[in-house]
């Protein structure tokens, strides 16, 4: 991670997690291995991508990248804290603790089998003592510590499903996702979080699943939303539109006369549960006119006005 971690985003190191959260939507959008498919430069961008935002969306990291700078995890990861004020041996005096020189001294000094590393043994609780008696007993090994990761998808993959890739840590791992996953669900990745302490199997990684807002479509359950754009004159007329959906691309009567915001209903073309049963697709037209209008087609429209007026506002009240 030489690169800089705000820069990788398009940040400023004043960003608010806000700004931080939008900027990694957006690059993994961009960059996303489902969207460019054998492309090693976007692969490599995404992998970036999420490693600045690893970093950055997690409060103590962020401090002490700010702090360390790309040497931040290797110092975030050591053992020794010069400002915890822990056990060291600086100014120790063995002789003035046990009263000699710790072997047999004068004054009736304390004498240690095996030397004087057999001190530090004793004094760390680790060896045996006399006899070869266990002074301790070892921990028995540990599960490490679960870890959570946001994982964002694009609204396609979450409807049809299929395998991602994604990065925690700067390490890279894949999942397939089932099809119909909703935002807010939960995934478990056995034995992919945080190592053990002492040996044992690692944590779980559990990912929070999120689903990326679309363009054109909204889910709601296992219905999908979707608000088609019709000019003037198929709304009138009638018209026959394809009309994309998770199964395929179908066929959309718009029935003459059709007025904007009218909500047609596909049944059958939402989004799929476990059982496999399917939502519905609801399409709301929207009437888009042209931004400019001759003389010619506004002569046209008048006379079409008149020759059907309407009152549309005679109940209009507060």
């Amino acid at each position: 991670m030489s690169e800089d971690l705000y820069e990788v985003l398009g940040l400023k190191r004043d960003a608010s997690k806000d700004d931080i959260k939008k900027a990694h939507r957006k690059l993994a959008l961009k960059f996303h291995p489902d969207k460019n498919p054998d492309d090693k430069v976007a692969a490599d961008r995404f992998k970036r991508v999420q490693e600045a935002y690893d970093v950055l969306n997690d409060e103590d990291k962020r401090a002490a990248y700010d702090r360390y700078g790309a040497d931040f995890e290797k110092i975030r990861g050591t053992q020794w804290n010069p400002e915890a004020g822990g056990a060291g041996f600086e100014g120790l005096d063995i002789e003035q603790i046990f009263g000699g020189r710790g072997r047999g001294g004068r004054g009736g000094g304390v004498e240690f089998e095996g030397g004087f590393s057999d001190f530090f043994e004793q004094m760390m609780g680790g060896g045996q003592g006399r006899g070869g008696r266990p002074q301790s007993r070892q921990a028995p090994p540990q599960k490490g510590a679960n870890l959570r990761h946001e994982l964002e998808l694009p609204l396609e993959l979450s409807i049809t499903g299929g395998e991602t890739e994604f990065y925690v840590n700067g390490e890279k791992l894949s999942v397939t996702i089932p099809p119909g996953v909703a935002s807010g669900a939960k995934m478990r990745l056995r034995e992919q979080g945080t190592p053990s302490p002492n040996g044992g199997p690692r944590g779980d990684l559990i990912l929070l699943i999120k689903i990326s807002d679309h363009p054109h479509f909204r889910r709601m359950g296992q219905n999908l939303e979707l608000k088609l754009p019709v000019t003037i004159g198929e709304a009138m007329l009638g018209a026959k539109i394809e009309v994309p959906t998770p199964a395929g691309t179908v066929a959309l009567t718009i029935p003459p006369g059709t007025s904007s915001g009218k909500r047609l209903r596909l049944k059958g073309q939402g989004v799929k549960n476990k059982a496999g049963k399917a939502g519905d697709l609801i399409v709301e037209v929207q009437i888009q006119l042209p931004a400019v209008i001759d003389e010619a087609s506004q002569d046209l429209i008048r006379k079409f006005s008149e020759a059907n007026p309407q009152s549309l506002r005679d109940d209009l009240a507060l």
